[in-house]
């Protein structure tokens, strides 16, 4: 027999004056295999359309529908409501991003900061512009430790699980540590590890880290964070001995 499932969810509309952070309540009957995500767009569909939140893929691929589900942040498509025996599930925006509206912040603007900030592009060793020159083969083992680290799929989920980064704004995070980490074992990039030290070798960097593992245990994708910042600490203190 289906059950009655329950949703305490955040509201505030930033772009309203007149409206207030309130918590509103619905309520639906629960399906097999239901989601988060599945019950949120039968509620926005039957209930309320003025609810707001992200989504795209609807796989775990995007990182679009990252929220807090009951205290913990994650992806609303790949959280089943039958985690929740009692049925009762609270949804809050990720923290530490700008409020779109309820459930939806605007990761997209964090991403394209800390990108430039930290200049996450392939800065290649050969200034030759020939486009019929025939690329470097790359070392197999090489490629699969540089495609480990590009299964990030950016959700947000790292930043807002991260104590350090809810204290200190200017902590670059573990996305942009990964996202460091892959360019600095990319043979073909042309920055040596005390260019990276002048970006990331600092408290908002690399040593800034509390190592409370809160983005590795939190990451939907289960990537090494940690393994990570543990290899660039170890580069970074490298330059200056």
């Amino acid at each position: 027999m289906s059950r009655q499932i329950s949703f305490n969810i955040f509201r505030f509309d930033p772009q309203d004056d007149q409206d207030k952070p309130k918590m509103e309540r619905y309520q639906l009957t629960e399906t097999d295999g239901m989601t988060v995500f599945i019950a949120l767009n039968q509620l926005r569909e039957q209930q309320d359309s003025s609810l707001q939140f992200d989504f795209v893929c609807r796989a775990g691929i995007c990182g679009s529908c990252a929220m807090v589900i009951n205290g913990l942040p994650t992806l609303a498509c790949r959280t089943l409501t039958a985690n929740y025996p009692d049925g009762e599930i609270t949804l809050m925006p990720l923290p530490g991003f700008e409020l779109i509206g309820d459930l939806s912040v605007n990761t997209g603007k964090f991403m394209r900061e800390l990108a430039e900030r930290l200049k996450l592009w392939l800065h290649p060793k050969s200034d030759d512009q020939d486009m019929h020159r025939l690329e470097n083969p790359m070392a197999p083992e090489e490629a699969a430790r540089i495609y480990e680290l590009e299964r990030c799929v950016e959700c947000g989920v790292c930043v807002s699980a991260c104590a350090t980064k809810q204290m200190r704004e200017t902590f670059v995070g573990a996305v942009g540590l990964m996202k460091i980490a892959r360019f600095e074992m990319d043979s073909r990039d042309n920055r040596s590890a005390d260019d990276f030290y002048h970006v990331i070798g600092n408290q908002d960097g690399v040593f800034g880290c509390m190592t409370l593992l809160g983005c590795q245990d939190n990451c939907p994708k289960d990537l090494p964070h940690m393994k990570q910042i543990a290899y660039l600490r170890r580069k970074m203190a490298s330059t200056i001995l």
